[in-house]
């Protein structure tokens, strides 16, 4: 193998492999750095591991509405020991699939990096050299400042424990939780989310969340916001979860106690101060251009990145961006203005742009228009036990700003308000098109 590289790319997930498409096209030679397993959190630990969990779920949702629709059914009963099983076999292809598309477009070092210089890194032992080095470390689970904390499990464990658990507390109210606790709560499992904001879901608009909130009670899982957490205590019981909440001492036994505080940038193993990259500890400082600003020779992409989404589209985009930046010098910046995203409970709650309050924030002049489609006829006809949406239009400009679906096959058509927005659509235009009728997306001209 060679000791210099054009780019070296310390991490194998999807930000890695974006930069590695446009600098392998362009001749550039590439060293791949990878201590766990190639495609990243994503495919593995994360969101095509988890639809399979949310795949069952579905099929427990549709089988819970099947009397609506004149099908008599028994009480269904979900193996998750199988379930767990289906979700290994349908994944485990992906890091030798990944590690192989690695080795096409350059060498491949297994181990953990770490800066030696500038343009150094060391790789277990071995020191190789390059002109560009991009982190694409991903996130890790954050850490949670709580007595007893050690006791915790993370979304790692959830994905690969055959056993399911009596009780479940979750402690953060994100996306995390409120995903796996509409799965565990249609397989049976007692759900408990502890947030200590007074929203789940903080950065998703308030009036979507509550509605998501109301669904995911009628579950009977347990929410509560405001809640400060003191510790967690292992006992002959379980685990004893004790918080504050209403200016109450209270706690709550479960069996399995979940981080779901979210993830942060996985950057404080790297030795950043040895390759002169400036941070805080917690994020890496980058220009618009995504490279570090005291090291011109260093560039950061996907959940590493601390200020952006961290979605699996995003990290490919941004690898695809400083992979543009390597080859062709750094004149693209990234645009983070339209990106459609979902939260895969069941039913999801989608949205793409502005919330209300950001829209406000910013002083535009917006009509909102809030649809409460329990009523409609296409969500009587499919029996769906939440569908609710908030469009937002500048009034100035006839454009869509941000829209907000839950239910209703909103993680379908959120795509189209995405497109709109992207592509400067009048409002008008997509209240006015023909639509195939009867559809989900028929109903999106009475959206806006």
């Amino acid at each position: 193998m060679r000791e210099f590289y054009d780019v070296i790319v310390i991490g194998g997930g999807n930000a890695g492999f974006g930069v590695s498409a446009i600098a392998h096209e362009a001749g550039k030679s590439i060293a791949f750095i990878e201590a766990l397993d190639f495609g990243g959190t994503c495919p593995n630990r994360g969101c095509t591991p988890k639809k399979v969990l949310v795949a069952a779920a579905h099929a427990m949702h549709e089988i819970e509405r099947a009397a609506t629709h004149g099908i008599e059914l028994g009480k269904p009963r979900l193996d998750w020991a199988k379930l767990i099983q289906r979700e290994k076999d349908l994944i485990g292809f992906i890091p030798n699939a990944m590690y192989e598309l690695a080795e096409k477009r350059g060498d491949v070092f297994r181990g953990t990096a770490r800066f030696v210089g500038p343009d150094s890194v060391d790789v277990d032992g071995q020191v190789i050299q390059g002109r560009n080095i991009v982190i694409a470390t991903g996130s890790k689970p954050r850490p949670l400042p709580i007595p007893g904390a050690e006791h915790m499990i993370t979304s790692d464990e959830v994905l690969s424990d055959p056993t399911l658990p009596r009780e479940v507390v979750f402690i953060g109210g994100g996306v995390i939780a409120m995903e796996f606790s509409h799965v565990y709560a249609r397989a049976g499992v007692q759900v408990t989310i502890l947030e200590a904001l007074q929203q789940l879901l903080p950065r998703l608009d308030s009036d979507a969340v509550a509605a998501l909130r109301a669904e995911t009670e009628r579950l009977g899982v347990a929410v509560k916001t405001g809640v400060s957490v003191t510790a967690i205590e292992k006992t002959a019981d379980g685990l004893d979860v004790r918080f504050q909440h209403e200016g109450r001492d209270q706690s709550v036994t479960a069996e399995r106690v979940v981080n779901g505080a979210g993830r942060i940038a996985n950057i404080d193993g790297l030795n950043l101060e040895a390759g002169g990259v400036d941070h805080d500890g917690l994020r890496i400082l980058i220009d618009d251009m995504m490279r570090s600003t005291s090291n011109p020779s260093v560039w950061v992409a996907g959940d590493a990145v601390a200020h952006s989404a961290q979605l699996s589209p995003v990290a490919t985009y941004e690898g695809q961006i400083v992979g543009h930046n390597i080859v062709n010098g750094p004149t693209k910046k990234p645009d983070y203005s339209v990106i459609p995203s979902a939260v895969y409970t069941v039913p999801a709650l989608s949205s793409v742009g502005l919330t209300e309050a950001e829209a406000r924030e910013r002083g535009l002049d917006v009509a909102v228009t809030v649809s409460d489609m329990s009523g409609w006829f296409s969500v009587k006809t499919y029996a769906e036990s939440a569908a609710w949406s908030k469009v937002l239009v500048d009034q100035n400009n006839d454009r869509i700003v941000g829209a907000h679906i839950l239910g209703h096959h909103g993680d379908e058509l959120i795509h189209l308000f995405a497109m709109a927005m992207r592509h400067g659509i009048p409002a008008n235009d997509l209240k006015t098109s023909l639509y195939a009728f009867p559809t989900f997306a028929a109903d999106v001209k009475s959206l806006i």
